[in-house]
C-alpha cells in the first residue's frame, strides 16, 4: 500500500477523520492530543491509551496509507522535529565535542539508572533459576538486537552453558519449533513488536519453553508470551532504531544476569571460564 501523497500524517488524520470508525477516531484523538508520546508507544501501549483493540490501531494506520504501525510512527517522528534532534536528542549544533560527549554520557547513565529502577529482584531471580536449570538456552534477536543476542551467547558460553543464538528469521523460527519444556528462550526486541521475534516466541511458548524477553515496552506483543519480562528504560523513536543507549542498557541487564548466574554456580562457572580462557591462549601474542 502506498503512502498517500506528501501530506504529513497529522494533516491526513484531520482530513480523513470523519470517515474513520468510532474506534479509529479514538486512536486519532489520542495521537493528536499527545503526538510525542505516540511516537514512543508500542502498538499495545497506544491501543490501551486510546481504549481500543490493537486491530483498530492497525486499521487506523492503514486507512492513512501506511502498511502498519511502525511505518506510521516513522512518518510522525519525521514531522515532529528535525532529524538531528530525533537521532541525537537535545544536542545543539553549537555544542562542541566536549559538551556533546558529556550530554551523551548523561543520557546513557540515565538509561542505566532508569533500567535498574525498574528491575524487580523476584523477576531477576526467576530468570536466573530458569537459566541454571535449562537443558539449552537460545538467544533470539534481529537487526541491532541480533548483535546483543550474539554477545549474550558468547558470555554464557564462557560460563559453560549449552547456548546458541539466532539472528536470521528462518533459523529463529526453526529453533523455536524444536525447543521443549526444558529449554529457555531469551528474546531481545526493543520495540517488543518485531514480527519475526514475536511469531517465533509464540511457537516456542506453544512448545512449553520458558521465555524471557528483554524489551523497552512492558505492554507490547512479545510480553504476551513471556514468563519473565526484563525491561530496558531507554526510549527510541523509529529514527533512533538501534540507539546505543538501548544497546548499553541491554548489555547492562545481561551483565547483571550473567554475573548472578555465575555466582550461583561459582565452581562450575570458574572451571568453564578457566577452560575457555586456556582454549584461546595460543590465539594471542
Amino acid at each position: 500500500m502506498k503512502t498517500i501523497g506528501h501530506s504529513t500524517p497529522l494533516i491526513m488524520i484531520k482530513s480523513v477523520y470523519n470517515s474513520l470508525t468510532k474506534a479509529e477516531q479514538k486512536v486519532a484523538d489520542y495521537v493528536l492530543l499527545d503526538t510525542q508520546e505516540s511516537v514512543y508507544s508500542s502498538v499495545t501501549d497506544l491501543a490501551e491509551k486510546a481504549g481500543v483493540g490493537e486491530t483498530s490501531v492497525i486499521r487506523f494506520c492503514r486507512k492513512l496509507g501506511y502498511r502498519g504501525f511502525q511505518e506510521f510512527k516513522l512518518a510522525v517522528a519525521q514531522t515532529l522535529s528535525n532529524v538531528d534532534e530525533q537521532v541525537h536528542g537535545k544536542i545543539e549544533e553549537s555544542d562542541d565535542a566536549e559538551v556533546i560527549a558529556k550530554k551523551i554520557t548523561t543520557q546513557n547513565a540515565g538509561a542505566l539508572q532508569d533500567t535498574i529502577n525498574m528491575l524487580q529482584t523476584s523477576t531477576l531471580q526467576k530468570a536466573v533459576e530458569a537459566i541454571i536449570n535449562a537443558r539449552k538456552m537460545y538467544f533470539f534477536g534481529v537487526g541491532s538486537s541480533g548483535f546483543t543476542a550474539s554477545d549474550a551467547k558468547y558470555r554464557f558460553m564462557r560460563l559453560g552453558y549449552n547456548v546458541d543464538h539466532a539472528t536470521d528469521a528462518h533459523i529463529i523460527a526453526m529453533n523455536a519449533a524444536l525447543v521443549g519444556e526444558e529449554d529457555v528462550i531469551v528474546a531481545i526486541s526493543s520495540s517488543g513488536s518485531t514480527k519475526d521475534i514475536v511469531d517465533s516466541v509464540k511457537i516456542a511458548k506453544e512448545n512449553k519453553a520458558f521465555v524471557i524477553c528483554i524489551t523497552n515496552h512492558a505492554r507490547s506483543p512479545i510480553t504476551y508470551y513471556a514468563d519473565v519480562i526484563l525491561l530496558v528504560a531507554a526510549k527510541e523513536t523509529p529514527l533512533q532504531g538501534g540507539a546505543f543507549s538501548t544497546k548499553i542498557a541491554q548489555l547492562h541487564l545481561l551483565d547483571i544476569l550473567t554475573t548472578i548466574t555465575a555466582m550461583r554456580k561459582k565452581e562450575s562457572s570458574f572451571q568453564a571460564i578457566e577452560k575457555t580462557a586456556k582454549a584461546v591462549l595460543n590465539k594471542m601474542y
